[in-house]
């Protein structure tokens, strides 16, 4: 029998290699898709305007007039109001950083991408920072190079932070005059510290890379000439990518970064992740400790507080067959407190039961939104643009024109109205909130008006404003849905539409995982309304459901989530502030836990992809959509009723 021409291919290494070629092949193409500041134009051609403009740079960084000339031209003639200007000697392993998170092509169309720069050098326009609210003094006071002495961490955070006031106007130019000379490498406190800035988790990265440098010793020792094709691809990475000529960076390290790099790369990990066990997260110690008063206050006095007396009846329908479905812990943020979701054996109805009271709601959504867990939640959202871009193409067969005016309930910090701007660009979207993001999001330009408050609170003073009302993921939050149908109702223009996603809480999914099925969500979901009651519910407020997605709607982080629920639940953050102080112990013990589930995740992920696959194919998901639209002229009987 003749043995198959692929009997001899190590395919962990053959994977290694073609994943390390892929990555190899798109840092290319996206290092020469970044443009590079032309020469700044002479006088004849006329001078840019550097009026209304700041250049903020990193402490040692100098700009010259010409190169900040040349910036301003570009921005002006680009339409950008920030722009990250990069170093021509760009560290190796910054630029390459820097590539895999920034593809140049797709950074000002995606509306919801995160600023990303090298943290050198940024050039803002005057009105971006008042929006945002930021100052950034330099030593003078004033001048374009004025506003400098910072660390590339800080230029970082703030590169990230203002793309969020100018998200379709942020780019990246690199400035051939501009230098930082031969870097040396960084601290692990200063290197953990930069990748805070940007949103990632030093200590999971430094896992990840140390996983992934054992895996390349170990192919290149067991696995023959394929394991070191593999190991050397990695090791030859740099210079394939930011050498040869025509290269717009010229690292001034890169050869000794490509002789070097596993040992560099190895040190680097190791002290990032001694960095993240000898230190706390958040920097912000000052702030630590007030957040920790204030909670170990309030947990004095104990949280049974939080709880209304349990109901013996379905919110829904009125029947008093009720049986616990799911009993857990605060699983989201390792709050105390345990909770219960109980079952209608008659509709089918989930609901939180005792519920929280409004005061109980405030304390445990405290933190996870903004606060604390602001910067995290904020990050989620941002990555979810084409799933928001679905939800507002939903409309497009139900009507012809474009919608003026859509209000989008639950809004929090606009993540959707930005997303959907690029479907319906001619369409005024307004966001609702009980917190305080929507403002925020009113500030970025993300809504037209943020209203801050319950929506039964805006139903008379909105009524009959709106043509599109949307509510995605935000009924199960509520107390009462009923009363926030009868507000839409109200909102809603006779012939408008209503657009609702929630959880299904019938998914094969919510049974297989039992407690560890993320969207029960707890203790923040208070209601989980199967598709059938929610039509219902809809008829009775004079709606016709014109379109029902499952599939279409599946949100793929199933088996993700659990693994991250199992993971907290034996581990939680060990600088949470409503907990003890933290240990040394508790924190090796926190990071020895994600080390170990990252193998885990990796096939959560998997499951996952398979998963929203079969999902699609069968439309049958974990979440469901409604379209419906409102056809008569009554309003509710009931707005606000408190059921």
């Amino acid at each position: 029998m003749t043995p198959s021409p692929f009997h001899r291919v190590r395919w962990t290494s053959a994977l290694t290699l073609a994943a390390l070629g892929a990555g190899t092949v798109r840092a290319r193409r996206r290092l020469r898709a970044i443009p590079v500041l032309p020469a700044p134009p002479s006088a004849a051609d006329g001078l840019p305007r550097a009026v209304g403009w700041r250049l903020l740079t990193a402490r040692g960084v100098e700009v010259d007039p010409a190169t900040f000339l040349a910036a301003c031209a570009h921005a002006d003639r680009e339409g950008l109001r920030v722009l990250d200007l990069l170093p021509a000697d760009l560290g190796a392993e910054r630029a390459l950083g820097l590539l895999r998170l920034v593809d140049p092509g797709a950074y000002r169309e995606d509306l919801l991408a995160e600023g990303r720069g090298a943290g050198y050098a940024l050039l803002v326009a005057e009105e971006v920072l008042a929006r945002a609210g930021l100052l950034w003094p330099g030593p003078d006071g004033a001048g374009p190079a004025g506003a400098g002495g910072r660390e590339p961490a800080d230029l970082l955070a703030l590169t990230r932070r203002l793309k969020e006031y100018a998200a379709d106007a942020t780019g990246l130019a690199v400035a051939p005059a501009l230098s930082v000379g031969r870097p040396g490498d960084p601290a692990g406190a200063v290197r953990a510290a930069e990748l805070r800035a940007q949103g990632l988790p030093p200590g999971v990265l430094a896992a990840a890379q140390l996983a992934g440098l054992g895996l390349l010793a170990g192919l290149a020792v067991r696995q023959g000439r394929w394991g070191a094709a593999a190991a050397g691809l990695y090791w030859l990475q740099p210079y394939l990518v930011l050498g040869g000529p025509g290269a717009p960076l010229r690292p001034a390290d890169l050869p000794g970064a490509t002789a070097a790099r596993p040992a560099r790369s190895l040190g680097a990990a190791v002290r990032t992740a001694g960095a993240v066990l000898r230190t706390p997260a958040d920097a912000d110690a000052e702030a630590d400790a007030a957040r920790a008063a204030a909670y170990r206050a309030e947990l004095a006095l104990g949280t049974d507080r939080f709880l209304e007396p349990r109901r013996t009846d379905c919110p829904w329908c009125g029947s008093r067959r009720l049986f616990v479905r799911v009993r857990v812990p605060d699983l989201l943020q390792g709050k105390p407190g345990r909770f219960a979701l109980e079952e209608c054996a008659d509709c089918r109805h989930v609901f939180q039961n005792p519920r929280l009271t409004p005061d109980g709601l405030e304390f445990y959504y405290r933190d996870f939104y903004d606060g604390r867990g602001g910067e995290g939640a904020g990050t989620v959202f941002g990555r979810l643009g084409a799933s928001y871009r679905k939800r507002a193409e939903m409309l497009r067969p139900h009507t012809v024109d474009a919608p003026a005016s859509w209000l989008d309930v639950g809004t929090g910090h606009g993540h959707f109205c930005n997303a959907a701007r690029a479907v319906w660009p001619d369409t005024r979207f307004d966001g609702l909130d009980m917190g305080d993001g929507v403002g925020e999001a009113e500030r970025r330009g993300w809504v037209e008006t943020g209203f801050q408050g319950q929506f039964p609170e805006f139903a008379q003073k909105l009524a009959g404003r709106y043509e599109v009302v949307s509510m995605y993921h935000y009924l199960e939050h509520t107390r009462d849905p009923l009363a926030e149908l009868d507000s839409a109702a109200a909102v809603l223009a006779p012939g408008g539409f209503l657009a609702i996603e929630l959880p299904d809480p019938q998914s094969r999914m919510a049974r297989l995982l039992g407690s560890a099925w993320l969207p029960w969500f707890q203790p923040q979901h208070q209601h989980l309304i199967p598709a059938s009651n929610l039509r219902e519910a809809l008829a009775d407020r004079g709606f016709t459901v014109l379109a029902e997605e499952h599939g279409p709607a599946h949100q793929g982080n199933d088996f993700f989530g659990a693994v991250a629920l199992t993971a907290t639940r034996l581990a939680p953050d060990p600088d949470r502030p409503w907990a003890p102080p933290a240990t040394r112990r508790g924190r090796v013990l926190a990071h020895a836990v994600r080390a170990a589930a990252l193998p885990c995740f990796a096939g959560a992920a998997a499951l996952d992809a398979l998963r929203t696959a079969l999902a699609r194919r069968t439309d049958g998901g974990n979440a469901y959509r409604l379209l419906a639209r409102r056809d008569d002229d009554r309003l509710p009987t009931a707005v606000g009723e408190d059921r």
